[in-house]
């Protein structure tokens, strides 16, 4: 068998290529690899955390089962708010102690260790223990009963001049912001073994624990309602501060500067705003306090976007762990390369298939890049492809993986939380446009493999058919998932029953799925989830930003004036808009952002909510290929050798029918299952002709032979006349598109023919 990640280009292909790993997490740079009792601790940690979200979500009460009461938890199921600060701060724990803030040499060169910066680092955990000795003692004090009570509930006077007030200073919140900043400066400076435990990482996840503390104590009190208002407790505002701290350093760690730097900017939006002029411009300023007791709040950190990592993200991210531990990644490769390698191009084929498999459970467009491409871009690159071909392939397959329903990566679970729309009907709105974009990006291969004259692969270089039918029993848990969903169990039920089900099916594998493995999964599924966590928790200091200054309104309002001039003009800005905040970000957090920002002014345009928040996720999503910052183009380009720009611009190319679909659905509803099942079929049809015009003008490739200049552009303004979907405009394209075969055939025009110019010297 040979080996899919050391593939080269110049090797034959001697044996059947069949894929091993593709749905194993890459090891990032900066990770720590544990060794030892570290590991064992780590791995602990890890499957307490994704195991708790599992038994929490399904609504198992531990101390109805056990009579044990857990300390500092008011109850269990968690309240909402309370779940969700747990949540985050153990991801944040989890986050610091797993993830360097520098990253590691490839060879795993031992550093030189910075042992003075590590007591420094180890002095730091005096004032966070000072800091959660004094949350601590806010608990007993709550629970005291001596407090005064009002509307059911224990008052928390932490005014100025009281004695709470000065403890929340002095003993809680000056002592949590030096051990919080000191230990994220000390942490760039620090250097330590990868396998070992920094002194500074320690601290920030003391740090993120303490915040927990603290908040669950105060938010169980009447100070819950200040949150938003100049009279927030000044606690809040010193733990949400190194909480925002915190999830800023642990986002730059797991997803790199652009989500931070945008985040920073909003961030300095809010304590600029009232300087600034026209639609930026707020009335008076905001205080450090008052933003800052807003922004831990589910008017933010703890809003939408973590509504949805705390629950729907981090189960199917456990369900994900399952099937990787069962191995089913690896069969829905073998599966693609089976069914799609013999056509021409085939492993370009196969990488539109598989990524778009693996990229619906997995949820990130680079990620899913680094998984299935460490062994499409090879071989598309032996075919024939160039190497930035191959990349940008691999780039645009991927990113649709986030729009392949029924789990779509993550984006739809935060809209059905935005929006209340039903989950189900958010994934049924989904097929048509998901269809679309594989079909264009499938034309897209096929054409530029007729035009290169590519084979296909040969019957000895594939998995068999027969033994892989044999196995098709894997695909059994995405089929309960869908089935149940479509019965009306709930996301989070039906979540559940398809992870049992992967578990289950391990059972007829030789991956058999014991106690350990099982245990394995949840830890896999405890670290795979930081990254999204942390996405999602950066994310929302930028909607609280949003919903204190009110700037998304002034936006709506934008788009509202522009569409009195042209209802396409607004459209074009908002997709402007939406691509442009998705640029270098990740998609959970690209749409979460432009949700805010631009879905309200295209529902007050009198768009349905469904297609306007479609249309905003569909271009947050294709962020990711767009240039000139393309996360799932340059993670190619970094597996195929070309250059990331380069790159980016063919990924950008391979999927510009996509760029035409929101427009398509926001001109025929049906697209979006609105419509009988007539307008719904016939919208379908044309749509897809519309594509494949669009892809042959793009590509220069109609009907079996290449087109000259001025039929190209006849091809693609056939397209445009299908993306109305009105009757007329439909015959006036295929009109167009008969022509432009008559004339291919009849005339035959030479496709390198050019104009000729004369007297131009």
């Amino acid at each position: 068998m040979t080996d899919s990640k050391n593939l080269h280009a110049d090797e034959p292909l001697d044996e059947p290529i069949l894929a091993e790993g593709v749905d194993e997490e890459p090891i990032e740079s900066n990770r720590r690899l544990f060794s030892g009792r570290a590991y064992f601790v780590m791995a602990a940690l890890s499957t307490i955390y994704a195991a708790f979200h599992m038994i929490a979500l399904n609504g198992v009460s531990i101390s109805d089962w056990t009579g044990i009461e857990i300390p500092f938890l008011p109850q269990f199921p968690l309240e909402t708010w309370n779940f969700r600060i747990v949540h985050i701060s153990g991801a944040l724990a989890l986050g610091f102690l797993l993830f360097s803030a520098h990253t590691f040499s490839e060879d795993d060169a031992p550093h030189k260790e910075t042992k003075l910066i590590s007591i420094l680092a180890l002095i730091l955990v005096i004032p966070a223990l000072v800091a959660g000795i004094t949350a601590s003692g806010y608990h007993t004090l709550i629970n005291s009963g001596t407090l005064p009570q009002m509307g059911g509930l224990t008052t928390w006077a932490a005014f100025p001049g009281t004695e709470i007030y000065a403890s929340e200073v002095w003993w809680f919140g000056t002592p949590l912001l030096i051990a919080t900043f000191g230990a994220i400066v000390t942490g760039w400076f620090e250097r330590r073994g990868r396998e070992l435990f920094a002194a500074s990482d320690v601290v920030l996840a003391l740090c993120g624990i303490v915040i927990a503390i603290y908040l669950i104590a105060i938010y169980g009190t009447a100070a819950r309602n200040a949150v938003g208002t100049p009279f927030v407790p000044i606690g809040v505002a010193f733990a949400a501060t190194a909480g925002s701290a915190m999830i800023l350093e642990l986002t730059r760690r797991v997803a790199g500067l652009a989500l931070v730097i945008i985040t920073g900017v909003f961030l300095l939006y809010t304590f600029v705003a009232h300087l600034l002029p026209g639609i930026l411009a707020v009335q008076s300023a905001y205080s450090w306090q008052r933003f800052f007791g807003h922004v831990y709040s589910d008017a933010g950190i703890l809003g939408p976007t973590t509504a949805v990592s705390s629950t729907y993200i981090i189960l199917f991210i456990i369900f994900a762990a399952f099937l990787q531990a069962s191995k089913v990644g690896d069969y829905f490769v073998n599966f693609a390369f089976a069914t799609a390698g013999r056509a021409r191009g085939g492993p370009a084929k196969v990488a539109i298939f598989a990524s778009g498999l693996m990229g619906m459970i997995n949820g990130t467009s680079a990620g899913n890049v680094v998984a299935t491409g460490s062994l499409t871009i090879p071989l598309m690159k032996r075919v024939g492809y160039h190497k930035k071909t191959a990349g940008a392939v691999e780039a645009a397959a991927s990113t649709g993986g986030q729009i392949m329903p029924p789990i779509m990566g993550a984006g739809a679970f935060i809209m059905a939380e935005i929006t209340g729309i039903p989950y189900t009907d958010i994934a049924i709105a989904a097929i048509l446009p998901a269809i679309l974009y594989f079909v264009s990006v499938y034309f897209m291969v096929d054409f530029e493999a007729a035009k290169l004259g590519m084979r296909g692969m040969r019957e000895d270089e594939l998995p068999k058919f027969n033994k892989l039918v044999r196995q098709v029993y894997l695909f059994i848990p995405i089929i309960i998932l869908i089935v149940a969903l479509f019965m009306g169990y709930s996301v989070i039920r039906a979540g559940t029953l398809a992870t049992v089900a992967a578990a289950v099916v391990s059972w007829f594998t030789p991956h058999r799925m014991g106690l350990r493995s099982i245990l394995k999964a949840f830890e896999l599924a405890g670290i795979m989830s930081i990254q999204i966590i942390a996405v999602c928790a950066c994310a929302g200091i930028i909607v609280g930003v949003i919903s204190l200054t009110g700037v998304g309104a002034r936006f709506s309002a934008v788009l509202l004036d522009l569409a009195g001039v042209s209802q396409l003009l607004a459209l074009f800005f908002a997709m402007c808009i939406a691509i442009l905040l998705g640029m270098g970000m990740p998609t959970t957090a690209a749409y979460a952002v432009a949700a805010s920002v631009v879905a309200p002014g295209l529902v007050q345009l009198g768009i349905p909510t469904l297609t306007a928040h479609f249309f905003v996720f569909y271009f947050a999503v294709l962020s990711a290929i767009t240039p000139p910052v393309a996360l799932a183009s340059y993670a190619a380009a970094g597996i195929s050798g070309a250059n990331p720009m380069e790159t980016s611009v063919a990924s950008f190319k391979i999927g510009i029918a996509a760029f035409i679909v929101p427009y398509m659905f926001f001109y025929n509803s049906a697209i979006l299952m609105d419509g009988t099942w007539f307008e719904v079929i016939r919208a379908g049809v044309t749509a897809t002709i519309g594509v494949f015009l669009l892809s042959s003008g793009v590509q220069g490739w109609f009907l079996g032979g290449r087109s000259v200049w001025f039929l190209r552009i006849a091809l693609i303004l056939a397209a445009l006349f299908m993306i109305e979907g009105g009757l007329i405009t439909d015959l006036i394209g295929v009109g167009i598109a008969a022509a432009t075969y008559f004339v291919q055939k009849v005339l035959h025009p030479r496709p390198d023919a050019t104009i000729p110019v004369r007297g131009a010297d």
